[in-house]
């Protein structure tokens, strides 16, 4: 009973201890905290805002003087740069950034980017739009959480502002010349200086966007494979076979066909130049049409016809199959998702291939 009881005691002491950590370490708005002894001006009478709740962003800001404006962004420190964008159209391409970050050996580095385009080939140091006031920039670590501050010289500055952060454990390099590496997520935000209220709207974006590649990856890229698979290798199953790689054929253009409907909003939303992706993607929506036509149309076994139907449905599917697969890699690409979807794919692929390499021998050695 003795054990029982001291159990149930040192677990209410560590739930209690894991609160008090917790407390210590989430910043809100209402909290008073003096930043002057390490920020290099003046944040006693800043207006205070939490602009991307889900990864406790929150952004303080004021105006100094009749042409510059001061900010102080915090998030949880993950050891990522910490960057927030201003943008005229609320989105990445065309914008200008600040970003920070601190190296293992306490180095703070902060610097302005330019947004010329989505590749980080294309996000450029040292360079935007943004009249930074020299001398006024800085990145501390405070709690377990990391702060960006700043000041730009202007009458106003942009109401849309983007967020993001980038991967864990992965900061740019000099070596590379401080190229920015692709971030780990993003928001973004429309901000009324003057009322401090702050209207989010990406997050619908992102869920669409998000939805958009895993139904097209679903569909495309893993259901009319293993359809594929299934209308090659298990034959000797009939009509097992042909049922089967009928009903998985039809999911995945379902699935598709959602997906496809799914990035014309995403790119109604956001104005994106995808013109490559979206080619691919209604190249890859007419061949799928023609292979759901061609099982209407299917001639009789042993007939003159069927020899050819069969070389065009068998070619046809190879064709889509290898468009899907590298379309979804450039969707990837575009939406800047990151290595999981990457290696999540990769692996999927690569089991797909390993088990059709094994039915294919089979397959052979049977023949």
């Amino acid at each position: 009973m003795k054990h029982v009881t001291f159990f149930f005691y040192a677990i209410f002491i560590l739930q209690n201890t894991c609160l008090i950590v917790q407390a210590q370490n989430t910043e809100q708005c209402n909290t008073i905290i003096n930043f002057n002894d390490d920020v290099l001006f003046d944040t006693t009478a800043m207006f205070c805002q939490t602009v991307w709740s889900n990864k406790d962003y929150i952004l303080r800001y004021a105006q100094a003087g009749s042409e510059l404006w001061s900010f102080l962004l915090s998030a949880p420190n993950t050891n990522s740069w910490l960057g927030i964008g201003f943008s005229t159209t609320g989105q990445m391409v065309g914008s200008s950034a600040m970003v920070g970050w601190i190296y293992q050996n306490g180095t703070a580095i902060v610097k302005q980017y330019y947004l010329q385009a989505k590749d980080p080939d294309e996000v450029t140091p040292d360079a935007g739009e943004l009249n930074v006031k020299m001398n006024a920039t800085t990145v501390f670590t405070r709690s377990n959480r990391l702060y960006l501050a700043f000041q730009i010289n202007t009458s106003q500055p942009r109401k849309q502002l983007l967020y993001a952060v980038g991967q864990y454990n992965r900061l740019p390099a000099a070596s590379d010349g401080l190229k920015l590496l692709q971030h780990r997520e993003q928001d973004s935000a429309s901000l009324d200086y003057t009322t401090g209220q702050s209207e989010t709207r990406s997050i619908p974006y992102t869920t669409i966007k998000r939805t958009h590649g895993a139904l097209n990856m679903i569909g495309w890229g893993i259901l009319i494979p293993i359809g594929a698979i299934a209308g090659r290798y298990f034959r000797q199953w009939d009509p097992i076979w042909f049922y089967s790689h009928a009903i998985i054929q039809i999911f995945a253009f379902v699935f598709g066909l959602v997906g496809f409907i799914l990035g014309l909003v995403v790119e109604g939303f956001i104005n994106a130049e995808i013109t490559h992706h979206k080619n691919l993607g209604i190249l890859i929506l007419i061949l799928g049409c023609l292979q759901v036509m061609a099982v209407l149309i299917r001639p009789k076994k042993g007939t003159k016809p069927r020899k050819y139907w069969n070389w065009y449905h068998h070619n046809a599917g190879r064709i889509l199959i290898i468009l899907a697969i590298s379309n979804i890699f450039y969707g990837i690409h575009l939406g800047m998702e990151g290595s999981r979807w990457y290696s999540t794919y990769a692996v999927i692929l690569a089991l797909m291939l390993i088990l059709a390499i094994v039915l294919e021998i089979r397959l052979c050695r049977q023949t």
